[in-house]
């Protein structure tokens, strides 16, 4: 048996059989789950149902050993030979960076993707290579954060194809139709059926429980000029969305008019469906009118229950007192409403137009659009029951305070708005 490339051990990891702590495992899993994230990017078939069972694996072994990790990896995330060279390339990459040498050289994980131009030949021995990207481990990390309006095109394609496999679990509600249980309230009449069939015998108390399914959610994307930069990666979060709960998830487009494109995102293939949603929206790179939109879609859709998403600068153009009784309007609505503002990844950022901060009192929870890495977690977010705490709170600390001014608002986690501009095109 050979030994894992990239050094005899790893010298760090958190014992997971007792003694650790919830941000131990928390980075344990974070740490895996990138690793699995390279093997994908290098070719590599490591879903998600392969990275639980090699993490579920890991903890029953010492992560301090590197000899334990490669196997367990190669065993769960390896779906055949050929990929035994790229995991161990990718291994050494991703866990080699504490003992470098120049006898040891970690060659580059190669990512070769074959397209067909307009034109080419559609013979599948003809196709020509269009792209090429050489990433190591580390510069696909470097990706996952940088903001997407400062990208190439090479790397928005590498950022799309990362975000059509990207898969975000969704916040459960209780229904009020009841199933079989084995707690919760009792069943009487199967209780009294079970008694009967036993010739009145006392039988065993059966119960009932309400069934839960995934929570709606409804996601408006701005496709103004404003948020020409983000609009497609934001519409291709959003089809992976539909993806993951096609009969609980809406999208509308929101510019000069409202436009609804859940249809069209429900085309598996993401190209096939951005052609389809650019068909479909009217009003690319336009004005934006927030609150006439918002009035429009609490007339057309029941948002009741539902997390609203909406992925907006807040560069209002109609009348921003609107916007403000229309999201007061929606937070009474809506089980949560999330804002993702791209321009909130920029540390200088201060939501100073008059759209946010007619928005401001009402949303739950405030967060970036600018990165693959935003992405995630706000994909994480949709799957929490109260939000991950970075939510607008009002002076007495709850959420969706009403009449909040600037200068009682509460920034992420407690600290107050500084004053200066911020040099955005909103400040």
């Amino acid at each position: 048996m050979s030994e894992p490339p990239g050094g005899p051990d790893l010298h760090a990891g958190p014992d997971l059989h007792g003694g650790t702590t919830g941000d131990e495992r928390d980075a344990f899993v974070s740490t895996m789950t990138g690793f699995a994230r390279t093997l994908r990017a290098a070719g590599v078939a490591a879903d998600h149902q392969r990275t639980q069972g090699f993490i579920a694996a890991l903890r029953e072994l010492d992560v301090r050993e590197r000899r334990d990790v490669y196997w367990a990896g190669r065993l769960t995330l390896c779906s055949g030979p050929d990929d035994l060279d790229r995991y161990d390339r990718c291994f050494a990459a991703y866990f080699g960076g504490e003992r470098p040498g120049p006898a040891h050289r970690v060659p580059a994980v190669t990512v070769t993707r074959f397209t067909l131009r307009p034109g080419d030949s559609g013979d599948r021995g003809e196709g020509r290579e269009v792209d090429t990207t050489a990433a190591t481990a580390s510069e696909i990390e470097v990706l996952r954060h940088r903001d997407v309006a400062r990208m190439t095109a090479a790397e928005r394609g590498e950022v799309a194809r990362l975000l059509g496999m990207l898969r975000s679990a969704r916040e459960q509600r209780r229904s009020r139709r009841r199933v079989p249980s084995h707690r919760g309230a009792m069943d009487g009449r199967r209780t009294v059926r079970e008694a009967v069939r036993r010739g009145g015998e006392p039988a065993r108390l059966r119960f009932r429980a309400r069934r839960e399914k995934p929570r709606r959610v409804v996601m408006l994307v701005d496709v103004s000029g404003s948020m020409a930069a983000y609009a497609d990666t934001l519409l291709r979060f959003a089809h992976a969305l539909v993806r993951a709960e096609p009969r609980v998830t809406e999208v509308f487009s929101v510019g000069t008019r409202l436009t609804r494109v859940t249809a069209e995102l429900r085309h598996r293939d993401p190209g096939v469906a951005m052609d389809a949603v650019s068909a479909a929206i009217p009003d690319w790179s336009g004005g934006t009118r927030l609150g006439e939109e918002l009035k429009e879609l609490l007339r057309l859709s029941d948002v009741r229950g539902a997390i609203v998403v909406i992925a907006s600068d807040g560069w209002e153009r109609g009348d921003a007192s609107l916007l403000g009784r229309q999201m007061e309007r929606l937070s009474r609505l809506a089980h949560r409403v999330i804002w993702v503002n791209p321009h909130k990844g920029d540390p200088a950022y201060r939501p100073l137009t008059a759209g946010m901060r007619a928005a401001l009192p009402y949303i739950t929870d405030f967060v970036a659009g600018h990165s693959l890495a935003a992405f995630e977690e706000l994909a994480a977010l949709l799957g929490k029951g109260n939000g991950n705490g970075n939510g607008i709170r009002n002076r007495n600390g709850n959420r969706n305070g009403k009449g909040m001014g600037m200068g009682g608002t509460d920034k992420d986690k407690g600290g107050s708005w500084p004053d200066g501009d911020a040099g955005r095109p909103d400040a």
